[in-house]
């Protein structure tokens, strides 16, 4: 140990348990190995076979076994990749219409990554550009979306409503002038 941080101890395990990896991955290749080579000895004695069948069969096992050890590694990553691309995809959530996050995720943000919903429910409002350009919160539902307005009035006969016609007037032009300005 150099240091009391304990780094050399680390890599040592670290190193350790590398080495009793490959041992282990040895061994098992080697029984495989063994294992090919007994069964083609058992037939070249007890299946009859000739001399040269047996080495062109064990030749063909052993080649079999290499190819295989030596893809292991590109397998290994091929299936990594392929499970991460599955994962994404299988993990996209679309927000056209907008919606509510409710917990800590990660989105891709233009250069970099991005993170929402960290300190509780977050919204995602979709924008769209006005007719003079200016950028907002759309608001889905067409017609039916707009506010209606309702007046009523109690009036106690014909001539009482015609007396406040004028304050119902302007009462809905001044409703209509703040609907329009959007207050």
């Amino acid at each position: 140990m150099t240091d009391e941080s304990g780094s050399d101890f680390g890599e040592s395990l670290s190193g350790a348990r590398a080495l009793q990896e490959t041992m282990a991955d040895l061994e098992a290749r080697s029984q495989r190995f063994g294992s090919a080579l007994t069964g083609a000895l058992r037939q070249a004695t007890a299946g009859g076979k000739g001399l040269d069948d047996v080495l062109k069969g064990l030749g063909s096992r052993l080649s079999d076994i290499a190819l295989s050890a030596g893809l292991k590694p590109l397998q290994s990553l091929l299936g990594k990749t392929v499970e991460s691309a599955l994962g994404s995809i299988g993990s996209v959530t679309a927000f056209a219409d907008g919606g509510v996050v409710r917990a800590p995720t990660y989105f891709s943000a233009g250069s970099g990554t991005g993170l929402m919903g960290e300190a509780g429910a977050e919204a995602i409002l979709p924008l769209q550009r006005g007719a003079d350009g200016s950028l907002g919160v759309s608001v889905s539902g067409g017609a039916q979306a707009q506010p209606q307005i309702v007046f009523n009035v109690t009036a106690t006969d014909a001539a009482s409503f015609r007396k406040s016609e004028g304050q119902i007037t302007t009462m809905l032009a001044r409703s209509v002038a703040r609907g329009r300005r959007g207050l």
